[in-house]
């Protein structure tokens, strides 16, 4: 999907609580600049098709979810250049975050600009009519729930509006929705996706049927509504064309990108779109470089910031035998042994580095900023957690089915392991088996804060306040716009 990603205006008005902050440029190509609202737009298939290639493009500024999601939780630790480089991330990593906190404005206000353009094209999605105009309308669709699903991850009851965009004024009389009624939308918006798109996608990197099924099995896991959960992954698993690669480091190089296992991923490029002043406007993965070894000098990889760095505790995770801690885990210590590289260290150095997402070699002839360029695409959802999500779901259901759980866990493990190396418990024990699989499998991708939160095992998290740390504040510019119309998060 590296064309999809390609950037336009489509000249939107959002409401000032809601701005997508970008730079104007980043949004420039050779398209004709629409008005909100006129009637030269949505009167063709190809206004349509741009305003989805828009409603993609902030996927790319989910880097910081990612990013964040990680430092927030027990597998990692902030670090950096020092205690002071991006206080944002430093205060999330030790649970002392408010509603001041630049990265927490910076996630609101950019997956609100992604759920206004989704929203833009669902408000017309009647003007014009054309054949494949329900694929349009179903991605856009997906897309809002993909953002409204990170929102409400992330902050809890949060501002919805059905029928279209959020305007100028809205933020002062829509109010917060309950979390339940959000994810009512949500279950609607991907329940059209699923009915109405196919496994195959129209340009490699679209949503599919697929990416529709196990983002509502997720959505049903994080309410705990295990049956509806286990019904529709099954159902992906067994007609849905993923499976498990064999080799499990080739996953996360460039060669593994949109592999038989991505059941979704966030498309990045190597073109360079912005600065440091502008990062949601970079069409590379801005994560990367923030993970990257500090100084780093010598084969296979390039230097970086040196963020979110697995702690000790992290490490010991990974059972005897299993392969995937050399290929989620660069041990600079031993590594620079064995191959004479050299690097420096930074603030909260561990030795440890987030391999999955560090910045690979690249070309002599590489253009602009490495650390904003980098081109490896966010594994967003791989079939791997298909399977332990509907493992979880099998085991935790009221008549739980422990039998296709362990059918689940035990194939994620197997690949693992190199062959048979099974759970065979059942009941709670075999619960705790699947979060500590989850764990491993999917380190370094964005995932623990949430699975701990959601499965009522926050406390693990070191600074974690149960009762507030559940969900993050509201920004207080957000509240501010509101005059008084949004209140705060709990104890915040």
């Amino acid at each position: 999907m590296r064309n999809y990603t390609q950037k336009i205006i489509l000249g939107f008005i959002f409401v000032a609580s809601f701005l997508l902050n970008s730079c104007a440029d980043d949004y420039l190509d050779n398209s004709k600049i629409y008005a909100e609202d006129s009637e030269s737009f949505f009167n063709s298939e190809t206004d349509y098709y741009n305003a989805l290639v828009a409603a993609y493009d902030p996927l790319q500024s989910t880097f910081i979810n990612v990013l964040m999601g990680e430092i927030a939780s027990d597998n990692t630790l902030c670090g950096g250049e020092s205690a002071t480089d991006v206080p944002g991330y430093q205060q999330i990593d030790d649970m002392i975050h408010t509603p001041v906190n630049g990265q927490l404005q910076n996630l609101w206000s950019w997956m609100y600009g992604g759920v206004n353009r989704a929203a833009y094209i669902i408000e017309f999605q009647d003007k014009t009519d054309f054949e494949g105009k329900n694929v349009i309308i179903a991605e856009a669709r997906f897309l809002r729930a993909y953002y409204n699903f990170e929102l409400v991850k992330w902050f809890g009851d949060i501002p919805i509006k059905p029928e279209g965009r959020f305007v100028l004024g809205d933020e002062k009389t829509i109010p917060r929705s309950p979390k339940a009624d959000v994810y009512a939308l949500i279950e609607a918006d991907l329940q059209y996706a699923v009915d109405n798109l196919t496994y195959t996608a129209p340009q490699v990197g679209r949503a599919t049927k697929g990416s529709a099924q196990a983002l509502l099995g997720k959505v049903y896991l994080f309410q705990d509504k295990f049956l509806e959960s286990s019904t529709v992954l099954k159902n992906l698993i067994d007609f849905g064309p993923y499976d498990l690669i064999t080799d499990y480091d080739s996953i996360f190089e460039d060669a593994g990108e949109n592999g038989k296992e991505s059941v979704f991923e966030v498309q990045y490029t190597d073109i360079q779109g912005a600065g440091f002043g502008c990062l949601q406007c970079s069409e590379g993965n801005v994560a990367v470089g923030f993970q990257g070894v500090r100084g780093y000098e010598g084969s296979l990889f390039t230097s970086g910031f040196s963020f979110n760095v697995p702690t000790q505790e992290m490490v010991d995770q990974f059972e005897a035998g299993d392969n995937r801690k050399e290929v989620a885990i660069l041990d600079i210590n031993a590594w620079a042994a064995s191959t004479g590289a050299a690097f420096t260290t930074g603030y909260e150095h561990t030795g440890y580095f987030n391999r999955k997402y560090i910045p690979r070699k690249r070309s002599a002839t590489a253009a602009g900023d490495l650390n904003l360029t980098n081109p490896n695409n966010y594994r967003a959802i791989r079939f791997a957690d298909v399977l332990l999500m509907a493992a979880e779901a099998f085991n935790r259901r009221t008549n739980a089915d422990d039998a296709t759980a362990r059918l689940y866990l035990n194939r994620v493990r197997a690949r693992a392991f190199g062959g048979a190396n099974d759970v065979t418990s059942g009941g709670a024990l075999l619960t705790d088996a699947i979060y500590h699989e989850r764990r491993v499998e999917l380190v370094g991708e964005g995932h623990q804060f949430f699975d701990l939160v959601r499965t009522g095992r926050g406390a693990n998290i070191p600074g974690f306040t149960v009762g507030k740390n559940e969900v993050f504040p509201i920004p207080l510019e957000e509240i501010q716009f509101s005059q008084g119309n949004w209140s705060q998060n709990d104890k915040y």
